[in-house]
This record gives C-alpha cells, structure tokens and sequence, in this order.
C-alpha cells in the first residue's frame, strides 16, 4: 500500500490560503447571521415536532448563499460541500460528526424560500442592517435593466418554452428570458429597488417601482427617455438626467452628445452591479421555471450583492 504524504495527512508544509477561502471568511465577519435567520425562523419547520430533525436554520442559509455565489445546483451544491473544504467550514459542517445535507433538502428548503416570499424579506433585512452601519440611500438613482437569459429548447413534455418567459430584440439580436430591473443609489451603488419581469416589458414600464420618492436627481440610459409624467406622479421633486434619444429626422447635436457622455460617467456605476450579478456571481440564465422562484432568486441575490459593495466598509467596522 502507497504511503500517505504529511499533506494528505493533515500537515500542509506548502498550505497557501486561496481566494475562495479569503471570500468566504469575509463574508462570514460581515453577514447578520442572526438578523436573516430572524425572518425565516417563523417559517421554519420546529426541531421539536415529529418526523426526522430538521437541520440547523443558519447552516442551510449558508448553503443557500453558497449556490447563490458559485451558481451551484443542488445536486452540485452536495457535492462541491464533500469535495471543498473552505465551503464546508463556511457551512460549519464536520464530516466526522454528520453528512451534508442532501440535494432534497436543499430543494425544499428553497421551497420554503419561494413559497413565503422570504426573498424580498433578507433583501429588506440586508437594507436595514446597512442602514444601521451608516451606509444610507442618497438623493440620487440611476436605472438600468438587463436580461436574464432562459432555455429556448422545446424538448420537453409540453414541447413548448417556458410561458412566463418571453422574446425580446436588441439591436439585430433576440434574446429569450426575464428582465432584471434595479434601482440603484447614485453614491454608494447599493441596490434599493428590484423587480422582475418578462424579457418583453419595456425598462420604461416599471420605472415607477424603482424609485424610492426622496430622489433629487434619476439617471438612466435612452429607455427612460420621456418619462417626466411618471417622474412627476412618483418624485415630483426628481430631475431628469436620463439619456438624451435621437431619431431618425432628429439627429443628436454636438451638445446632446457632450451632455449624454457627462450622464454616462454616472450611470456607468449600475454597471459594476451587473458585473456582480452576472459575472462574479454567474447569475446570467434563469435558474427556474416560474415567475415567482426566479423574482425570490433575484431579491436574494441583490441583498448578497448589496453585502459585497459594502464589504470594506463593514470589514473595518468589525475591526474597530
């Protein structure tokens, strides 16, 4: 039989921590543990009644989050806990004292999840909880969309594409899926408002939904162009510094030009959110079928973005 070396033993001479373990342990420090298992533990089944012992409520909200960062399955959830270590200290699972929980329970906790709109409830809390350590929403929004691609294939028992997802065109090119709206604060870039809807919806359409009525000022790109009723009826007190839109008998002049490229260095910022979502968190096709399970994945997934643009400033708090 081969030896075993010192590192497969458990002395790592050469051990380098990677940044996946530095993340994680970040986010340990900065997550209100107990604020969020606060809004689910009404809904969560009590250790105490019959049937076999649920498990611990923090423990499953923190595989949760971890699909929700490495954009996992359950069944690939499961197995990255048995094969990665830095996820299951972050888990605070012991492989010497119990399993991980299988990919059914992680799907029925999720269940949970959807079924109480507990989404939008750990986005809420997130905004309270950063609220508190000084991090406030400006006088300033900036609006943006962006789409959420789903399958097109028809191989199913239906034969037929999801009915809640629908087609949309870009410039020459269709896309098929949900729109992502968010309303984000001109300053901090934390994310206030979000709503879901077919890729179809206009960005126009749901710009009342996305402002929080104290603004100052709303930024946007071309789409929000002639939305001054809207602005009137939700923030009378709001300007108007949405892209100026050509046509094709009225050209941009040079000044239309330079104001729209001074706009942009503004409205730029959404764009680090996106890059949160759809690239560092994957989060670029739909996970589900339904329109309210991907709306429940979404507001979960702004409220672990929101935590990410605040991680320097809350680190340096759980330091002093």
């Amino acid at each position: 039989m081969q030896q075993k070396s010192l590192a497969v033993s458990g002395f790592e001479k050469y051990r380098k921590q990677t940044r996946k373990e530095i993340f994680l342990e970040e986010m340990n420090q900065l997550i209100p543990w107990q604020a969020l298992t606060a809004v689910i533990e009404p809904h969560y089944p009590n250790p105490r009644g019959a049937g076999r012992r649920p498990v611990g409520l923090e423990r499953m909200l923190r595989i949760d989050f971890l699909q929700h960062w490495f954009a996992l399955s359950d069944p690939a959830t499961e197995a990255a806990l048995y094969d990665t270590p830095a996820m299951r200290c972050f888990a605070q699972i012991d492989l010497g004292q119990e399993p991980v929980p299988d990919a059914t329970t992680l799907c029925k906790f999720r269940h949970l999840l959807e079924e109480n709109n507990l989404g939008v409830a750990l986005f809420d809390a997130v905004a309270v909880y950063l609220e508190e350590n000084g991090m406030k929403v400006s006088k300033g929004t900036i609006v943006d969309a962006t789409i959420i691609n789903a399958p097109t294939a028809t191989k199913n028992k239906s034969n037929t594409r999801d009915p809640d997802r629908h087609q949309t065109k870009q410039g020459k090119q269709w896309y098929f899926g949900m729109k992502a709206h968010i309303g984000v604060d001109s300053k901090t870039k934390l994310i206030h408002s979000v709503a879901a809807t077919p890729a179809h919806v206009h960005d126009s359409q749901v710009l009342g939904g996305l402002l929080h009525g104290e603004e100052t000022r709303l930024w946007g790109d071309s789409a929000y162009a002639g939305q001054q009723s809207v602005l009137k009826d939700n923030d009378p007190k709001a300007k108007d510094y949405t892209q100026v839109k050509g046509a094709r008998h009225r050209k941009l002049t040079e000044q239309d030009k330079a104001k729209n490229r001074h706009k942009s260095k503004v409205r730029a910022k959404v764009e680090h959110v996106f890059h949160i979502m759809q690239r560092q968190y994957g989060f670029t096709k739909v996970r589900f079928k339904g329109p309210g399970k991907n709306a429940n994945h979404l507001f979960a997934h702004c409220a672990l973005i929101n935590l990410m643009l605040s991680k320097k400033q809350l680190l340096r708090l759980s330091v002093a």
